[in-house]
């Protein structure tokens, strides 16, 4: 099949060069515009548009999808199929109704369940113990459109969502072949939402970073979790910023909220529930990550000590 392929982040990158190694043509590729990054705000391209580079494809960065420009492009690219991968903007109908075979989308959860778009940190974060990959067609809603396939993964004890990504990303790559065939073939059979199940997977933002230590000990294994690589789980003492990274439920118990209960093996704090999570690695707002045995070494942070 002919292929426009829509996409931006690094998910999206295992899906086009699977596309590119395989018997179908991309014809082009859409991504994001290129965006300032890192302290020094360099003007960094997508991901998407590097590999899509190294491919010798056509990219195209609009800033919008709505206007007459962007249909005009397509409509002369002739697509048959328009392949979308966490491209980060809505795909307005004239374009949804172009391609012969219209719009499919990749999506990081087992549809209905976390629609939107952090459904990777979400799924560690509310606790879940199985998410997977959902290939939808794409309609004018966000993320409700009918389900083509689905594949599901367990979510490892302390898999955090940079390492869920990794793997979801793969599968969702795998996954793109086979619903291609299945829609070339006709051999797929789409299947409507049940609305009524739906979640939404809101935006991280740094404001829910702060671990509250009265919260029981497996919702605080599950917000450092999901918060690795990005924003981040931090908690402060004496004044300063702590980033926690290496979470894992610990066999200890206490009863104060936030005490240090061993700096043996990491670093242990007791939370609201009387269970303890452990830290394996720790980072100074503005220094380098480091064990914690390292980063203790050279701290004031002792048994006994309140985090919080």
């Amino acid at each position: 099949m002919k292929i426009v392929f829509m996409g931006t982040p690094d998910f999206a990158v295992d899906c086009l060069e699977t596309l590119c190694r395989s018997e179908h043509e991309v014809c082009a590729v859409f991504t994001q515009p290129d965006k300032p990054r890192g302290r020094k705000m360099i003007l960094t391209p997508p991901e998407v548009k590097a590999k899509a580079l190294e491919y010798g494809l056509r990219v195209y960065q609009p800033e919008s999808l709505k206007n007459s420009d962007a249909f005009d492009t397509l409509k002369a690219l002739d697509p048959d199929i328009i392949v979308v991968v966490a491209y980060g903007k809505i795909i307005p109908k004239n374009i949804l109704d172009l391609p012969e075979f219209g719009c499919i989308n990749v999506h990081a959860s087992l549809l209905p369940r976390l629609r939107g778009a952090a459904p990777i940190q979400r799924s560690i974060i509310g606790g879940d113990e199985v998410t997977g990959i959902s290939i939808m067609q794409l309609d004018e809603g966000l993320d409700t459109g009918d389900i083509l396939m689905t594949k599901a993964t367990a979510i490892g004890e302390n898999e955090t969502a940079g390492e869920l990504f990794d793997r979801l990303k793969v599968l969702g790559a795998g996954m793109l072949l086979e619903a291609l065939k299945g829609i070339q073939d006709h051999s797929l059979t789409p299947q409507k939402q049940n609305d009524a199940e739906a979640t939404y997977a809101h935006m991280l933002s740094k404001d829910e970073a702060t671990v509250g230590w009265t919260m029981p000990a497996r919702q605080v294994h599950d917000l450092v979790r999901g918060m690795d690589p990005w924003p981040v789980a931090r908690t402060v003492f004496e004044g300063k910023t702590i980033k926690l990274f290496g979470s894992g439920l610990s066999s200890l118990k206490g009863d104060k909220p936030g005490e240090v209960m061993s700096l043996e093996n990491g670093l242990t704090v007791c939370c609201g529930d009387g269970g303890c999570v452990n830290f394996g690695y720790l980072q100074l707002e503005g220094k380098k990550k480091l064990a914690a045995q390292d980063f203790l070494r050279g701290s004031h942070v002792t048994e006994g000590s309140v985090l919080g």
